[in-house]
């Protein structure tokens, strides 16, 4: 056994100890709590019942502003509480939800919606066409300087224009030009009531959500919980619990201890070293399935970072290529997440990836020539130049992975410093596309469509472009995507779109997030590959 090898074993072991022991003090902790529920009380921090379920995430929702929403935690909250036109199963099929039917014009430029009969808002009152029509002008609204994923990436992806209503249960949207996946778009976008939103402030919208899907609030207690409970006025098929608690549990191991003790029935983000406590356990297991959210290390091209020689250094495709060679995607996945993964070879999730592209294999002298070749030596002390790589600290990105990705990067040459991010400054400073001049980041992708992974980059002005790439041959193939509504030629463009990505390094490319839930043996949940997470 090497060095390594021993150093991680003891430090599973460690972790393992450190769950046990914390689940001990709870149980002790929960002692009198338990006793009171006995005698007849009855708490919101009670485990699942047939009615209850409760599930803990390392953070808390940022908003329930439904245009504002951005992050994954508060999305699963948030898809709770409204209901959207469509709807995206866990295996990828676009559904009909508070929409019973769709049909685009004959130009593409507006898709009508007929709404299902007999839906209500939170209040009771009739939730209508007017209502639809409110929600995307309002999310697109400027005045409001929302930069949720809706009014960031959805919209503009969408080529947004407005909305007509014409009658009660119909309306139009209209849009720049006709888009293949604007349906799947669509189904992202939160539908609220008008009559409300019209009378609260911003503020007031971000803490006071009415709803239209299957739960209304309860309460929230920040940094604490979240509390739902059954929308009495959703008419749809009503969901499977009367009451949803989510939990704000940052630290890892307490989050292990909690649903081991049997106080949660589903945690998110569970670290490698505490796979094997959980697994072993008599209480929870391990649940693991490989999502869309794509990880990848971004090369910032703003202007701003070209003061330096690195920053200058990753304007040069060719500098690019050649540090794709020097990061080990399966060693690093292997021993840091203690899950397989593939190296990913384009921006589109791999079921919806045609190309044929491969990814970049691990091969650091081949790195070290191409760097030598475009004119980057190394120095007499065996640097070519430096760079700085920003993460965020915690959420669903294992540090080490960032640790890891500077030092094979310093072994070829270019030496990096690590900068840990408060969670809050990184993804303010990305939503402004000034983190860098590395950053490590992971962004969701579909289960569903290629162009829908793409729209990332939907223009170089947009929301979700995080690196401000402008390559005008890359931008060119959506304006030819345009010309076509055959499936044979639109493939043809992707690929060509594809290749031009992966040769010009547009991102260092890594690999799909490995999702690791723990979940308790009380329930039947099986984790989705998008990230969501919805109890039967």
């Amino acid at each position: 056994m090497t060095e390594t090898q021993t150093r991680r074993q003891r430090q599973a072991l460690i972790a393992a100890f450190c769950v046990v022991l914390i689940v001990l003090l709870i149980k002790f902790g929960h002692h009198s709590a338990t006793a009171s529920r006995e005698s007849g009380e009855t708490s919101a921090e009670s485990p699942s019942t047939s009615k209850t379920i409760t599930i803990a995430q390392s953070a808390d929702a940022d908003t329930l502003d439904p245009s504002d929403v951005n992050n994954a935690a508060t999305l699963n909250i948030a898809r709770m509480l409204w209901a959207t036109l469509y709807d995206v199963s866990a295996q990828g099929v676009i559904e009909p939800y508070l929409a019973e039917s769709y049909q685009y014009s004959p130009d593409g430029h507006s898709i009508t919606f007929k709404l299902r009969p007999g839906l209500k808002c939170e209040d009771g009152t009739p939730l209508t066409a007017r209502d639809v029509a409110y929600s995307f002008d309002r999310t697109a609204d400027p005045k409001f300087n929302f930069t949720g994923n809706s009014a960031g990436f959805v919209l503009p992806a969408l080529g947004y224009q407005g909305s007509r209503v014409d009658g009660p249960l119909t309306v139009t949207l209209l849009v720049k030009k006709y888009n293949p996946i604007a349906i799947g778009l669509i189904s992202e976008v939160l539908i609220v009531c008008r009559k409300p939103y019209e009378q609260m402030t911003g503020p007031e919208a971000a803490v006071h959500p009415v709803a239209t899907g299957p739960y209304r609030l309860v309460a929230w207690n920040r940094d604490d919980r979240i509390i739902l409970e059954r929308n009495p006025n959703y008419t749809l098929p009503a969901p499977s619990y009367d009451r949803v608690v989510w939990r704000v549990i940052p630290e890892a191991s307490t989050r292990s201890a909690e649903l081991i003790a049997g106080n949660v029935d589903i945690i998110t983000n569970v670290p490698s070293d505490q796979m094997d406590a959980i697994n072993s356990s008599d209480t929870a297991k391990i649940e693991t399935i490989s999502s869309t959210r794509r990880i990848y290390v971004g090369f910032n091209q703003k202007e701003k970072f070209s003061s330096t020689d690195g920053g200058r250094a990753i304007k040069n495709p060719a500098v690019r290529v050649a540090m794709q060679y020097a990061i080990d995607v399966p060693t690093l996945c292997e021993a840091l997440l203690r899950t397989p993964c593939a190296r990913a070879a384009t921006m589109v999730v791999a079921k919806n990836d045609h190309s044929g592209i491969p990814p970049y294999p691990y091969d650091p002298d081949r790195a070290e020539r191409l760097l030598d070749a475009a004119g980057y030596p190394r120095g007499k002390d065996g640097v070519r130049f430096d760079l700085t790589l920003q993460a965020p600290r915690g959420l669903n990105i294992d540090p080490n992975v960032a640790q890891a990705i500077g030092q094979y990067l310093t072994d070829i040459g270019v030496r990096t410093n690590v900068d840990f991010l408060d969670p809050t400054v990184y993804f303010q400073q990305t939503r402004q596309h000034d983190t860098g001049p590395l950053f490590l980041q992971g962004t969701g992708g579909s289960s569903w469509s290629a162009l829908y992974d793409m729209s990332d980059l939907s223009s170089p002005k947009a929301g979700t472009n995080y690196t401000s790439w402008t390559d005008p041959e890359f931008y060119n193939g959506w304006n030819e995507l345009e010309k076509t509504r055959d499936p044979t030629e639109q493939q043809a463009i992707i690929n060509h779109m594809l290749q031009i990505f992966h040769d010009r390094g547009a991102w260092l490319f890594l690999y799909f997030q490995p999702d690791i839930y723990g979940v308790s043996n009380r329930v039947h949940w099986k984790p989705r590959s998008d990230e969501l997470i919805l109890p039967d």
